[in-house]
């Protein structure tokens, strides 16, 4: 079987060379478009490297790994990554079309904050899918979190989350995960319907964070799909799942640059424990070596 592509690899050979030639830029244009930088986003990290190594008149492509780790590293470092989660409850509301790792997402976020000494609530209040709250419900269970179900079938998601930040306040859990819909069967708006559950929330306590789930394999396909939830759910922060390798990881980029919101967790594996906070540093260093 052949061995998967990797942005790293590529750049590996790339700055084995013995020099900076033409083909060094078309070399490197071509990875960063094929690990879906974006063409804007590659343009302007070329653009920018050309005009470093022109003022600096090297020819050592060591040179512009180091260049190259900097400017992802500077370009990333643009956006806060921390997540803000001071208030007690801190309220985070976890949104995303359905499909992107949205439940796993929260148990690994659950499981995160527990590692932390941090006491934890979920609300199920993604009550139009049945299975939804079994996952959600199972995934609290492997994290060490608290859940809050529905009481009846079809429940209004909104009250869900309710009792969720209620309960969370009378026992003085710290965080409180709201899990949510990502596609209704009903005739009412999907955005209306977070809309309300926002509104119900910060009747008892402000909405730290509005996270988005996006599944880093589909790229800019993923982006375009919730688009709606960036123009319309208040999204504060970004969390890219499914980030194995580095196959895809100019996305990271591209997303933060294309939506001007900062990426504040990744996932880059299956396990629990495999969901992290954002570095850019340890990201650039891990990317470009």
């Amino acid at each position: 079987m052949a061995e998967r592509w990797s942005l790293g690899s590529a750049l590996r050979g790339m700055f084995a060379k013995r020099t900076i030639d033409d083909e060094t830029w078309t070399d490197l244009e071509d990875a960063l478009i094929k690990a879906d930088f974006g063409p804007d986003v590659t343009e302007q990290v070329v653009d920018d490297l050309r005009a470093k190594v022109q003022r600096y008149s090297t020819t050592d492509p060591r040179d512009l790994q180091r260049m190259l780790r900097e400017t992802i590293e500077e370009k990333l470092s643009a956006f806060d990554t921390t997540l803000k989660l001071s208030e007690r409850p801190a309220v985070v509301l976890v949104v995303g079309v359905n499909g992107v790792g949205k439940t796993t997402t929260i148990g690994k976020f659950a499981r995160f904050l527990r590692t932390y000494d941090r006491s934890v609530l979920i609300g199920a209040a993604d009550t139009f899918r049945a299975a939804a709250v079994d996952q959600v419900a199972t995934w609290a269970e492997r994290a060490g979190a608290g859940i809050v179900r529905p009481q009846h079938e079809g429940q209004d998601p909104a009250s869900v989350a309710f009792q969720t930040v209620e309960k969370a306040k009378n026992d003085g859990t710290e965080i409180v995960i709201i899990d949510t819909a990502g596609r209704l069967q009903t005739k009412g708006g999907l955005m209306d319907e977070l809309g309300k559950i926002k509104r119900v929330v910060e009747k008892q306590a402000p909405i730290s964070e509005v996270l988005l789930v996006l599944d880093a394999t589909t790229g800019q396909n993923g982006l375009a799909q919730a688009e709606a939830f960036i123009q319309h759910a208040g999204v504060t922060g970004l969390v890219l799942t499914k980030l194995d390798g580095s196959a895809k990881a100019g996305f990271v980029l591209a997303v933060q640059e294309k939506t001007g919101i900062p990426i504040k967790l990744i996932g880059q594996g299956e396990g629990i424990n495999d969901l992290t906070g954002f570095t850019p540093h340890v990201f650039a260093q891990n990317l470009v070596g």
